[in-house]
């Protein structure tokens, strides 16, 4: 069809060029009689002045005896001329080669034309959201706040990182993939970021797997061969570059890896038909993925009667069951890295364990996949500030993330004590002073609570 089109153009643009070289002699138009016809006008013009009596009889005499003369002059004039031009075929087709072969040249040379059509129902379209304008409102603020300390700390890749996500949430496409390109010079050199970069860069080209997006998917693909997102436009681009059966072929190979209930097989089988429709292939049997793996105690939950053996159990025997539970829950997470339900219940197990490092992890995981709910990083902060005695140090990693929750949720008041805890054991009194000085303003005045943040106020008074 674009091979057509683009004939029919070139037909188009020759066409008024061509066929006057192609006609015999032209003929210039009869001058004599077309000044005979002006004359002839005028001479009624005059007429119609003279009834009207804009003009006087011995004036109109005068313009009568020259415009008859004048007619008479050109009565006697030749009818026509010599020709002006005559047949010149050699020339129309030095004229058609030069501009329609040039326009093919230069289609092969700029263009792609092995690169099949996209139609708008294969493209990639992301549904809206429930609650879209609250959220976007909330994320719009936050990109606007984080934009303003990127200002102050632009070496920060975390907070390049953040922003990235934040802008992606927002459908702003261009200022994501900058942000991410950033974060990734800052050190951010993560498969996830990687292969959320070349998604970004694939988005922001309306569907195309540009040579930018190719790199940074491939980068993430030698860090994590299993990276599903890295896989699956990494396939997209062999389609664009005219390799069907190769796009094919590396699809199928994502879904021999996925469990036979993953929600996104339905989606891949519909690119596969989608690819070998659009190439005149037979749409083949989609690849058997691994075993569904059926609800286990991890995911569950014990019934009674393994809750009442629990019970009879010994302390470390009752913790081991326990710990071999998140093991095959985190596990079974290694195999389904999108499943957000399931990063979030191995979170709160490892947190219910007492390791907090892993439950951070986990709701990092989770956050990734919903980088608009701020919620997600509240618990993986909470979940490393859980079981601190009164003089342990904050850790470093909840301080950043409760800074990601301030950039948002500003006025949090758990957010406003740690940070200002965190403030004051790094010898920053005026910075905590501010911090429990906004949360004490949010509670009653005469408040437990509010002593507590006076007395802590107070206490800075000596430093």
């Amino acid at each position: 069809m674009l091979s057509l089109l683009l004939a029919l153009v070139v037909f188009a643009v020759l066409v008024p060029i061509l066929v006057p070289m192609l006609r015999g002699a032209v003929m210039p138009p009869a001058n004599n009689r077309f000044d005979q016809a002006v004359y002839r006008d005028q001479l009624r013009e005059l007429e119609r002045d003279i009834a009207r009596g804009m003009v006087n009889e011995p004036e109109a005499a005068g313009a009568r005896l020259e415009i008859q003369r004048r007619l008479l002059a050109a009565a006697g004039r030749p009818e026509s001329g010599p020709p002006r031009r005559g047949r010149s075929p050699i020339m129309a087709g030095v004229v058609a080669l030069v501009i329609g072969g040039g326009s093919i040249g230069l289609y092969l040379l700029l263009g792609a034309p092995t690169l099949p059509d996209m139609p708008i129902a294969y493209r990639k379209i992301d549904a809206p959201t429930g609650g879209a304008g609250a959220d976007r409102s909330v994320l719009t603020n936050a990109s606007t706040r984080l934009r303003e300390r990127l200002a102050t700390e632009p070496p920060n890749g975390e907070l390049w990182l953040l922003y990235a996500r934040t802008t992606a949430s927002l459908d702003q496409w261009e200022n994501a993939a900058d942000a991410y390109r950033r974060a990734i010079d800052l050190g951010q050199k993560f498969p996830a970021v990687l292969s959320a970069y070349g998604e970004t860069l694939v988005l922001q080209a309306r569907g195309v797997v540009t040579p930018a997006a190719r790199a940074a998917l491939t980068s993430a693909l030698d860090a994590d061969p299993k990276s599903d997102v890295a896989r699956y436009y990494l396939a997209l681009a062999s389609e664009q570059a005219g390799e069907a059966g190769k796009a094919i072929d590396m699809l199928q190979g994502l879904l021999a890896d996925m469990p036979e209930d993953s929600p996104m097989r339905g989606e891949v089988g519909k690119r596969i038909a989608a690819m070998a429709k659009a190439a005149g292939l037979p749409v083949p049997a989609l690849a058997q993925g691994r075993p569904a793996a059926g609800p286990g105690p991890d995911e569950i939950g014990p019934d009674a009667a393994m809750r009442d053996a629990a019970a009879k159990m010994p302390e470390g025997e009752r913790k081991d069951m326990i710990r071999a539970m998140v093991a095959r829950l985190a596990a079974r997470m290694e195999t389904s890295p999108t499943d957000l339900d399931g990063w979030l219940r191995l979170a709160r197990a490892y947190s219910v364990l007492g390791e907090a490092d892993k439950a951070a992890d986990a709701y990092d995981h989770a956050a990734a996949l919903k980088p608009g709910e701020i919620g997600i990083v509240m618990q993986g902060a909470e979940a490393l500030l859980a079981g601190l005695k009164p003089t342990d140090p904050i850790p470093a990693r909840a301080v950043a993330l409760l800074r990601q929750v301030e950039i948002v949720a500003p006025d949090q008041p758990e957010v406003l004590w740690y940070l200002g805890l965190a403030a004051a054991r790094d010898a920053k009194p005026d910075l905590a002073r501010g911090y429990w000085t906004r949360l004490r303003n949010q509670l009653p005045a005469n408040g437990g609570d509010a002593k507590t943040i006076n007395a802590a106020i107070e206490a800075l008074a000596g430093r």
